[in-house]
């Protein structure tokens, strides 16, 4: 598989990483062969986070007699000195691996945390001596806003930044440019737009035609995921004229008011599944699969009509999405 060079954390990664965020939904040994599987075909970057349930021990588990092999990423929300020392013993403890290559920060969302994170008593602190006692290698930081990419890129602070990028969301390639010039490494999440791109093949090497992207980690768990994604690393080959011009007819298609199916404006007070409302209107909308989408949509324990539009959900949507507003959309398509 073609590498690239994590900026400054100076590791040489496969262009196609692993997204450790769905495993958590397998068995210890499904889960174990496909992240085996995934090192004979080439894949030696595997990201996960401690908010994934069961992913950081499972990958653990799948590393084991392999170790020299990955280079490992978590992430965790803590922003205070003491939660982050704890956070890093226990993903230290789940992975069950030593040293954690790269250690970071998710999904920071506004100049508030940012400056909480970097204070006296604040969570880079306990980073850097986690460094100095060779707990972790390299300290990074994920957001889903460009306004907090540049300010991270330009301080100098960290050896890595991990940002949404598709061929919908394009919104920080003058970032990712900026990134390259200062040596910092760009780690590509939601290649699929959460799910809204289907065609895994032409999204993957769209991303992988920007020579500023260190790294891109589709979520996968099945075993055919990982040989698809796996070949497009293996044999690089540029987009044609014709794929160019599906990608801009995908992005006209969705805009930019659609759900990615990240999962953080759950869990709802009301217990509504929100993505999967979405998911469903996509369905409708998109895909010509009406009948099919209602039937699945009525069959959900709470739907998008049992909304009492508290608002907790917008305050998560790392992309201030208008959830409330969205689902009386559903309900238009869907029914109560």
């Amino acid at each position: 598989m073609e590498t690239r060079r994590l900026g400054k954390a100076n590791f040489e990664v496969g262009v196609i990483g692993f997204g450790g965020i769905p495993i958590q939904r397998l068995s210890e040994e499904t889960a174990v062969d496909i992240i085996k599987q995934a090192a004979a075909e080439g894949m030696n970057f595997i990201d996960t986070a401690r908010a994934y349930g069961d992913s950081e021990r499972l990958i653990g588990l799948g590393i084991q007699g392999n170790r020299a092999h990955w280079t490992i990423a978590t992430k965790t929300m803590a922003r205070t000195y003491e939660a982050m020392k704890q956070d890093v013993e226990t993903s230290l403890s789940n992975l069950n691996c030593g040293t954690i290559d790269l250690y970071q920060f998710h999904l920071v969302k506004t100049k508030e945390q940012y400056d909480q994170i970097m204070g006296a008593d604040g969570a880079y602190k306990a980073l850097l001596e986690a460094k100095a006692e060779g707990k972790i290698k390299e300290i990074g930081l994920t957001t889903h806003s460009v306004d907090i990419l540049e300010l991270a890129i330009e301080e100098g602070h960290f050896a890595t930044v991990q940002f949404p990028y598709n061929a919908v969301e394009q919104q920080a390639e003058a970032a990712f440019k900026k990134a390259k010039e200062k040596n910092v490494g760009v780690i590509v999440m939601k290649p699929l737009a959460g799910g809204a791109i289907t065609n895994g093949n032409l999204a993957l090497r769209f991303i992988l035609e920007n020579p500023n992207i260190s790294v891109v980690i589709p979520g996968i768990d099945e075993l055919k995921q990982v040989k698809e994604n796996a070949s497009i690393g293996k044999e690089m080959k540029p987009l044609t004229e014709a794929e160019h011009q599906e990608i801009k007819k995908i992005k006209e298609a969705l805009g930019s008011r659609f759900c990615r199916r990240c999962g953080y404006c759950l869990p709802c007070p009301q217990e509504i599944d929100i993505p999967t409302q979405f998911l469903m209107v996509g369905y409708f909308t998109r895909y010509d699969l009406q009948e099919w989408a209602m039937a699945r949509y009525q069959a959900l324990p709470k739907r998008a009509s049992d909304c009492i539009k508290c608002g907790v959900c917008e305050k998560r949507c790392p992309y201030d999405l208008p959830i409330r507003e969205m689902l009386d959309e559903a309900v238009g398509f869907l029914g109560k």
